[in-house]
């Protein structure tokens, strides 16, 4: 404790130095985009910076190319984003250790891909996809560090680093460790993404190039949650167990890891030179482009004592390695162009795309004989995306069809329309309906245990509609989703990929409003969801909410910093919520156990120039309390906790 008191004290001194040395040119008041909520929000802001740099130059592009800035302020979005994901949370049920998998507590049909994935998705959480990656246009190197300290023997270290070689091109390095003990018997988190990224454009704009390297591999030790004897001990507090270490978990030595390797690249060249913002030109802008991503996973189940009482029997003489890798390239070529009779830009793509998922051998003959140890294939699809405005009304469509009787075919059309009258109100209605395949692992799995060994090739797609609208205004934000699907694709009681023979109909309903009473504020979160059809199978809660009143204020002479102390009480509905699996990483249907109740979190928070510090007490009423919170069956919540951390940025 002593060590880490004096690296904050020096860190805390360093950036008091290094913003020191900034000269000051102006001052000003502006309003600022706020990346956390997506809104344009009035915030008043003294900006210090260098020469002639203003804070709007410092820009994050993501992979869609919507631009936002470089946000260093304090709001209760932040609080909420102050984790291991840097995401808010909401809706999701995290594990006792950070590193951990979590629950999910309502479902985003909203945002499918359009094709199927690799599966074991309790791993996935953590995993930066493509579309995760952010770009920066910086004028000064920049720098961003986010530490969190983690339960018992651990830490977060987020450090991300960009700089340009000139304003054409931006250069940046991330990397983001996490390694935490955990309170329980064998649940250690150790985990890192590394990416890095560039963009070129050329001094005529005509060239563009970007592109990003991610290396990532994700270990978790698996205890399988707590034995019946050891969940009797918790749940009737018995005062040996305060220790959690002292409880038996039904795993001791079994671990996981996925790792991941993506290289990614995307340029277009602009055959006219000619440039029309304003469309008053019949044909303009036209842009060739191609984008080419190489990606690999692999995941192992390692288990040097087997463990027949949890997954069955099985052939294996003493230990089980089983391990499953999957690869994809995809090229993509497309021709995009800008006319006033479609008015906006309009684009049409062609994608090849290769798979291969599977097993170098037949891992466990002793079962019924597979047709083949992998899958393999290729598909071409094809697509066109648009994007118009008419005053106050935007309206973006995309539509992907990738024919043929492969596992990529399947088809994809998203479309929404935008009306927006001036800040305060904003009208939001999109439509998605979506046709693809079911995860490799739900088709395909093999294991040294006899029973997690399948091939399903007659599974059909996975058909899914959605339909979303919402409100956004200066009173109230409001959405609603209403999801139809077909052949639901879910692992049964026996952890054994089903598809639901009734369809899935399910609806929610979310709302967010903050009250504001001077230097108070009630922010409020609620969502009611509700199962149709298929709720044997596909299971939410009712209700969940989540609720933060807390104080914000600038505390000592000249308002050097600023404070945000609060509470946050988080809620949801019992229900029977699924199970988690450790060998497949999946979770489960389960009959047995209910879960659901509230929790509160109290933390004080602060801002110093570019420097924001957090403090947090997660779960401060575990300590008199029923013991019913967990996480799922057999697996308990994370009891009180205090935790600390901070974000520092800087600009050189």
């Amino acid at each position: 404790m002593k060590k880490f008191l004096i690296v904050f004290t020096c860190l805390f001194f360093l950036t008091n130095l290094l913003q020191s040395q900034i000269r000051t040119t102006q001052s000003n008041n502006n309003v600022f985009y706020n990346m956390d909520q997506d809104t344009v929000t009035p915030i008043e802001i003294t900006v210090s910076l260098s020469g002639k740099t203003k804070y709007t130059d410092y820009k994050i592009i993501s992979f869609k190319k919507d631009t936002t800035l470089i946000d260093t302020t304090l709001t209760i979005a932040k609080e909420y984003k102050f984790n291991f994901l840097r995401k808010d949370l909401f809706g999701l049920l995290s594990f006792a250790n950070q590193g951990q998998t979590f629950n999910q507590l309502t479902y985003n049909f909203n945002q499918l891909s359009s094709s199927p994935e690799m599966g074991i998705t309790g791993k996935q959480f953590n995993y930066l996809k493509t579309e995760d990656i952010n770009y920066y246009e910086v004028p000064t190197p920049s720098t961003e560090i986010l530490y969190r300290t983690g339960m018992q023997q651990g830490q977060v270290l987020d450090v991300l680093f960009t700089l340009n070689f000139s304003r054409r091109l931006n250069v940046g390095i991330a990397y983001k460790g996490l390694r935490s003990l955990g309170n329980y018997r064998n649940s250690l988190a150790s985990q890192g993404n590394f990416r890095t990224f560039f963009s070129y454009r050329s001094k005529n704009d005509r060239y563009a190039l970007r592109g990003h390297i991610a290396k990532q591999d994700l270990l978790n030790q698996e205890n399988g949650g707590l034995t019946t004897s050891a969940m009797n001990d918790f749940t009737t507090n018995d005062p040996n167990f305060k220790e959690r270490g002292r409880l038996d978990v039904n795993l001791e030595n079994t671990e996981t890891v996925f790792d991941g390797n993506r290289l990614y690249l995307e340029h277009d060249f602009k055959l006219f030179v000619s440039r029309d913002s304003s469309q008053t030109k019949d044909f303009s802008n036209l842009k060739l482009g191609h984008a080419f991503r190489h990606e690999t996973k692999n995941y192992e189940f390692i288990q040097p004592t087997i463990n027949t009482d949890l997954f069955g029997s099985t052939s294996a003489l003493s230990s089980i390695n089983d391990q499953v890798e999957s690869k994809r390239v995809d090229n993509k070529l497309y021709l995009e162009f800008n006319s006033k009779y479609i008015l906006g830009t309009f684009r049409a793509l062609a994608n090849f795309s290769n798979y291969a998922y599977g097993y170098a051998t037949d891992i466990n003959p002793t079962v019924s004989p597979i047709a083949s140890p992998k899958l393999r294939g290729s598909a071409l699809g094809f697509g066109t995306s648009w994007q118009a405005s008419i005053k106050q009304f935007q309206l973006n469509a995309s539509l992907i069809v990738t024919p043929g009787s492969d596992l990529l075919s399947g088809n994809h059309f998203y479309t929404e329309a935008l009306y927006t009258k001036s800040k305060e109100l904003t009208l939001k209605a999109s439509i998605l309906l979506n046709s693809k395949a079911p995860n490799f692992n739900s088709i395909l799995y093999q294991s040294s245990y006899d029973d997690y060994n399948w091939e399903n090739s007659n599974f059909k797609n996975v058909n899914t509609r959605n339909l979303q609208v919402g409100v956004t205004s200066k009173w109230l934000e409001v959405s609603a989703d209403f999801n139809h699907i077909e052949n639901y694709t879910y692992f049964d009681e026996n952890s054994k990929p089903v598809q639901a023979a009734e369809n899935i109909s399910y609806m929610k309903i979310k709302a967010q409003k903050e009250f504001t009473f001077g230097k108070f504020a009630l922010d409020n979160t609620l969502l009611y969801q509700k199962v149709a059809t298929g709720s044997d199978v596909f299971r939410v809660p009712d209700f969940v909410s989540r609720n933060t009143f807390y104080y914000t204020d600038y505390w000592f002479e000249g308002k050097p910093m600023k404070v945000q102390i609060g509470a946050t009480l988080n809620y949801f509905s019992s229900y029977k919520a699924n199970a988690f699996n450790p060998l497949l990483n999946e979770f489960y249907l389960q009959n047995n156990t209910d879960i659901g109740y509230p929790t509160i979190d109290v933390f004080f928070n602060a801002q110093v120039r570019r420097t924001r510090l957090f403090l947090k007490i997660d779960n401060v009423t575990s300590s008199f309390s029923d013991r019913n919170y967990m996480s799922a069956p057999n697996y308990p919540y994370r009891d009180f906790v205090i935790r600390f951390g901070l974000v520092w940025n800087w600009f050189i």
